[in-house]
This record gives C-alpha cells, sequence and structure tokens, in this order.
C-alpha cells in the first residue's frame, strides 16, 4: 500500500504511521503530543509496533537485552523474508554479540577515523566547489552534497573504486526508504548487495588490502576464521548503516543552517562551536529508530508489551524528552550537557559514531568556508525519508 493510499491518523497514540509525510518533515511535535497524552503510544500499521517516547523508557528496553532481542532491528517490515538478514553486530544478542562487536571496534577508533579526515576535507571542497562554480547561485544541498559524502568514505573504508558509489546510494535508498512501499526492489537490491560482498571477499581471499575487508579475514575466534556469511553480513551493514544515517545528519545540519540565519552566521563566527554544533544537531535532529522484539512480556508505563511485539526505539523522541535536555524542543548550538541517545544507548550503541560525527564535522566546515549565505530555494521543495532513517532527501537552496 502506497502512502498517500493509507487512511490517515486520528490519534497518534493509538495508531501511529512513521512513513506519513507530515511527521517524516518535522517529528518534533508529534512526539511531544504522544509524550504528554500516552509516552508508550501504538500502531498496527505496517505489522503492528509499540512507541516509546520517553527517554527513560527507550534506554532501559535498550539496556534489557534480557526480554528485548535485536534479531529483527527493522522499523518496517521486509516482505519476502521471515526475518531481517543477520548483519552482525547490529542484529546480535549476547553472547555472541560481544564478540561481533569487538572484532570491528578496532576500524572505527579515534585514530582509525583520523586517517580518512584528509580524504573527507579534500572530498568536501570538491564538492563546494561544483556547487559554487562561476554562474551557479542554486544547489540541492541534499543530492549534491550530503548524500556524496559518507558513500565515498564507506567506499575508502572497504576497499573498492569510488565509481561503484553510486550503486551503493541506489541500493541504500532501495533498501532503507523504497522498500516498504517497493518490496521487490528491495529484495533486489540485496541479492545485489550479497552478491557484490561475496565477490569482493573472494578478490582479498586471493590478495589482501588495507581495508576492512580484509581485515576481518584475518581475523580469528577461538582460531577460527569468520565465516563468509558473517563477514558479508557485518559488510552490508557498514554501507546501509553508515551511509543513510550520516548523509541525513549533514542534510538536516545544513537545513537548520539555512533556515536559522543567527546561528549560521555565529557559527561562522566562532567555529570553535563546531564540536558542540554537531552534537546539538545529532540530538535535534537524530535520524535513527531501531527495533527490537520482545522475547517476554515486559511491562513498561503501566503497558504490557507480549512476548512477539516488536518496539521501536525512537532515538529521536528520547532526545526530545524534557526532563532530559532544557530547551527540548530548540536547537542550541553552545549546549554544554548534551547526553543524547543519537547513537543509540546500550551494547548496541553506534560502532560508528567517530566516523560519523567526523564526516558531519568535515563537511559543515567546508560548507561554511565555501558558502556562509544561504538560504533555502523559494521555488524549491524539500523531500524527506522516513522510517528506519529520517532526513532529507532533497533540500534546494539558494545563494
Amino acid at each position: 500500500m502506497s502512502t498517500t493510499e493509507r487512511p490517515p491518523v486520528q490519534d497518534w497514540t493509538t495508531d501511529f504511521d512513521v512513513l506519513d509525510e507530515e511527521f517524516r518533515a518535522d517529528p518534533g511535535p508529534f512526539y511531544a503530543d504522544i509524550r504528554a497524552r500516552q509516552p508508550l503510544a501504538h500502531t498496527e500499521r505496517w505489522g503492528g509496533a509499540w512507541m516509546p517516547t520517553r527517554y527513560d523508557d527507550v534506554s532501559a528496553i535498550a539496556y534489557d537485552t534480557d526480554n528485548f532481542s535485536s534479531a529483527d532491528v527493522g522499523v518496517l517490515p521486509f516482505e519476502g523474508l521471515e526475518r531481517q538478514p543477520a548483519s552482525p553486530p547490529i542484529t546480535s544478542d549476547p553472547p555472541d554479540h560481544t564478540w561481533h562487536r569487538r572484532l570491528i571496534l578496532p576500524y572505527f577508533s579515534p585514530r582509525s577515523v583520523d586517517r580518512y579526515e584528509k580524504v573527507t576535507r579534500a572530498l568536501c571542497q570538491d564538492l563546494m566547489a561544483a556547487i559554487t562554480a562561476p554562474g551557479r547561485h542554486r544547489a540541492d544541498a541534499a543530492v549534491e552534497y550530503a548524500q556524496q559524502i559518507p558513500p565515498r568514505i564507506i567506499a575508502q573504508l572497504i576497499g573498492v573504486p569510488e565509481s561503484d558509489t553510486d550503486i551503493f546510494i541506489e541500493w541504500v535508498r532501495a533498501v532503507l526508504e523504497n522498500g516498504p512501499t517497493d518490496p521487490d526492489r528491495r529484495l533486489s537490491a540485496r541479492k545485489e548487495m550479497l552478491t557484490y560482498f561475496f565477490g569482493l571477499l573472494e578478490d582479498r581471499k586471493r590478495e589482501r588490502r588495507d581495508d576492512i575487508t580484509s581485515f576481518l579475514l584475518d581475523q580469528r575466534v577461538d582460531g577460527e576464521p569468520l565465516r563468509d556469511g558473517h563477514i558479508v553480513g557485518t559488510m552490508t551493514l557498514l554501507l546501509v548503516a553508515g551511509i543513510d544515517t550520516t548523509w541525513s545528519s549533514i542534510g538536516s545540519a545544513i537545513l537548520h543552517l539555512a533556515t536559522h540565519p543567527d546561528d549560521r552566521r555565529r557559527l561562522v563566527a566562532e567555529p570553535e562551536l563546531i564540536d558542540s554544533a554537531v552534537e546539538e544537531f545529532l540530538r535535534a535532529y537524530g535520524p535513527v529508530t531501531m527495533a527490537r522484539v520482545a522475547t517476554n512480556d515486559v511491562e513498561i508505563g503501566g503497558r504490557t508489551i507480549k512476548a512477539g511485539d516488536k518496539v521501536l526505539l525512537t532515538f529521536p523522541a528520547a532526545n526530545r524528552d524534557p526532563e532530559h535536555f532544557e530547551q527540548a524542543d530548540e536547537v542550541v548550538i553552545d549546549r554544554a550537557h548534551n547526553r543524547h541517545v543519537a547513537f543509540g544507548v546500550g551494547i548496541h550503541r553506534c560502532a560508528g559514531s567517530n566516523l560519523a560525527r567526523m564526516e558531519m564535522r568535515v563537511a559543515i566546515e567546508e560548507w561554511l568556508a565555501a558558502l556562509p549565505e544561504f538560504e533555502l530555494d523559494p521555488d524549491g521543495e524539500l523531500e524527506f525519508a522516513g522510517g528506519q532513517v529520517r532526513g532529507p532527501r532533497a533540500l534546494p537552496v539558494v545563494y
């Protein structure tokens, strides 16, 4: 059923729709309304799910691995398969999760991420040179900038040609963005990804390189190499999770700066605020919602979640909880205390957070260095993706 064919929501506490057009464009007021009336909302749409909107409830569920499984983290159902394909460590439960996650952490340490900053900055400068070329006065900041950065950095990470990034973008959009309403394309993209990564694995078996693919091939657990399926599952996770989440965060930050000139001019004048601004953009516009499946009957906020029910970890809603953040619905770029959960919380906190932060910081710095004055194009139209990852997909600006 397409987005336009679904009946409109009458009560968001009992019938929410994560693909509703107005919700995708600005979920903050919806979260506030739900939190005030019934903090644990429920819906039968998209296979049925619960949606906690309080910081404490989201955190409690994320930490409770005894009662909530990560075997299916998909916010929306994956039609054509009984369950989401395994993508360790994000779909792993204890005790396997511990070693699944530990395997990839060295590649995402601050020191490891530092070596990608130079190439990220050069990429951003090249993109901005094209956007600000003589005679140009408008651009799509999402398509031409935000969506170009993470795919190319992930290509470097996994050791494939930059020319492959166009198909990466197509796969990511097919899996996360278009999949719910076009399941055939989603399944096709999954198959194409698996074929691609199994082929890459065979190449690296013949000749190792300085990339995470070779790194995983060289790892041993109890003296045994990783299964090919485990490595490919992790690689698809890096591709899907590492691209859409980061380009959505970059796009949301640029959208904010386009619509809040005081913040934009202050950040240009006080570049030392960039780190706190990045954290605040992550808090206010965090793109990711993950799911868990209840393994036992659990009571949350006076409501009973039954075994087998899906629960959405709405990190964006938690980040707007006024019980934990002063001026929760305002963006304060110099916010001093900011314990946001944009990267999740608990054992599944995003392993790639250092890489995402670096890409965001550099992308904002280079955009403002080249284009300190810009605004939304009054003749353009914003478009947003939603569901698993929310963020601008079309972001027309003029300058």
